[in-house]
């Protein structure tokens, strides 16, 4: 009986003794020595290949959604950090209208945000200048209005205005003045910009609106032309308007506004030197049709190449220079009555800008400004 126990004990320990041996032996074989079929290689590549697109595909997603995650916080949460160590007081008056340092300030960061552009120390005396001339400009059509009371403007074009500026910096209107939070900016002196500007312009239609005089003719041969067309020319332009001189100066005028925007830029010439309301847009006009812009002007947008500046032209008003930033073909189904209200609507903003530019010159000597 003992003897068939050590038996049956010996041939288990040896079975489990050859289980262990062969295990080690495939083991080693698996690990050194086993080559998958071709195919299998091709298998289990395509697998890992496939996977590997898949993750890349899900990580270029990823990436891209915290970069425009990155981008619209960086833009809400942007500082301008214009220097506001001085201590606020009395810089200026116009008329009765008080101009404060924090006004100046103020003003600054309302033309850094309207353009996206950073604050840089040494652009601070330039955009100082800019900001007053601008606040003075404002307060002196702001004296005319309170003289006229009576003076409305249309909510619709308000928030058009207000939709315009954001756009213009690719941001909507909420996010625009998240931007302005961020910067310790209150949002109603951008509204009280805008609503200064309609009045101004419903002010200067009351004046002036007698003496629009629109040559029907003219836009007749106009509708002609764009009668047979498919395709309408857009232009994205900016422009400088400096002051008139005298013959004699034209030339030597036209030269140093050459060598300012070479050596600065379009941009910020136009915010230093431009005496149009867009200066504080750094000139931007945004894109124009055509259809809108008279045959002289014309002439000269089309034969200027995407990228550079225009013959200076002249105007009875100022001097003139565009800049083409770009050029488009639309495709529009021609309304020629449509067309029609348009070119007569653009002829009468041009003559009313005439008469604003005007009416603001002789109010602007009129008025007393003092500095302190």
């Amino acid at each position: 009986m003992i003897k068939i126990k050590k038996i049956i004990f010996f041939i288990i320990k040896s079975l489990l003794t050859l289980v262990v041996f062969l295990t080690v032996v495939l083991f080693f074989y698996a690990a050194f020595f086993f080559e998958p079929s071709p195919v299998e290689e091709k298998i289990v590549e395509k697998q890992v290949t496939k996977s590997e697109e898949l993750s890349d595909i899900e990580e270029e997603k990823r990436l891209k959604q915290e970069e425009e995650q990155r981008l619209k916080e960086t833009q809400v949460t942007k500082k301008i950090q214009v220097e506001t160590v001085i201590e606020d007081g009395l810089y200026a008056t116009v008329g009765n209208k008080a101009i404060t340092k924090s006004d100046i300030i103020n003003e600054m960061k309302v033309i850094l945000i309207l353009n996206n552009k950073s604050y840089s120390v040494d652009e601070d005396k330039k955009l100082r200048e800019m900001a007053l001339k601008s606040i003075i400009k404002r307060n002196i059509k702001q004296i005319e209005i309170e003289g006229n009371n009576f003076l409305q403007f249309n909510q619709q074009d308000f928030k058009k205005e207000l939709l315009r500026l954001a756009n213009n910096i690719n941001v909507d209107v909420d996010t625009l003045k998240n931007i302005c939070a961020s910067n310790e900016l209150d949002f109603s002196i951008i509204e009280n910009q805008i609503k200064t500007e309609l009045l101004w312009n419903s002010l200067i239609f009351q004046l002036y609106k007698n003496r629009i005089s629109i040559n029907l003719d003219e836009i007749d041969e106009q509708l002609k032309l764009i009668k047979n067309k498919k395709e309408i020319e857009e232009y994205l332009i900016s422009e400088i308007v400096i002051k008139t001189v005298e013959k004699d100066k034209l030339e030597s005028a036209i030269k140093e506004l050459k060598n300012k925007i070479k050596i600065e830029g379009f941009e910020s010439a136009a915010i230093s030197l431009s005496i149009s309301d867009s200066a504080t847009r750094s000139g931007d006009l945004g894109w124009i049709n055509e259809n809108l812009i008279s045959k002289k002007l014309k002439s000269v947008i089309t034969n200027t190449p995407v990228g550079n500046i225009s013959e200076p032209i002249l105007l009875p008003n100022g001097i003139l220079v565009f800049k083409v930033r770009n050029k488009r073909k639309v495709e529009r189904n021609i309304d020629l009555e449509e067309v029609k209200n348009e070119l007569v609507n653009s002829e009468k903003t041009r003559i009313l800008n005439m008469h604003s530019s005007s009416h603001y010159n002789n109010l602007r000597r009129s008025i007393s400004i003092k500095f302190f």
